[in-house]
């Protein structure tokens, strides 16, 4: 059972502004790849298309709180940690951390998303609904001490 998993990536020109910032709204896309990572890694479908249904995992909430800067070339880790399990979404904890060159690491940006598992009505209406057995056996809450590690580990 999966309760948390880390991806590495390196940011790419295109991910940053005119100071050579990563603009904001790409540690969501990150934090999205990490996301994705888990799902394969616990063998879990992030969109299912059976014939005349589609189910998929939007966002019921997020919030982030950013503490450093992201630059071209850094490379970055992103922690996935699940939070919570409910009946019918997922909340994720996320830390981002910066690789520094003398091997420390520096957190970047900390966020929690909720995710719900929602189909799709014949009328294009999302409506959610329950996790099925087969994602319970699969993913579980992270123990306390995974979500209580400091910021740097």
């Amino acid at each position: 059972m999966a309760h948390e998993h880390t991806s590495t990536r390196r940011i790419e020109f295109s991910e940053t502004d005119m100071a050579g910032l990563v603009h904001f709204s790409n540690f969501f896309k990150y934090m999205e790849t990490a996301e994705r990572d888990f799902f394969e890694a616990a063998g879990v479908d992030l969109i299912n298309t059976k014939h005349g249904e589609l189910v998929g995992w939007p966002r019921a909430r997020a919030e982030c709180k950013f503490t450093a800067p992201l630059r071209f070339g850094d490379t970055i880790e992103i922690h996935l940690a699940v939070k919570a399990v409910k009946d019918r979404s997922i909340v994720f904890l996320f830390r981002i951390f910066r690789q520094n060159k003398d091997g420390s690491r520096t957190q970047a940006a900390r966020a929690t998303i909720t995710t719900m598992l929602t189909k799709l009505t014949e009328d294009g209406e999302l409506q959610s609904i329950e996790l099925p057995e087969h994602v319970l056996a699969r993913i579980t809450e992270a123990p306390p001490e995974a979500l209580a590690r400091p910021s740097g580990v």
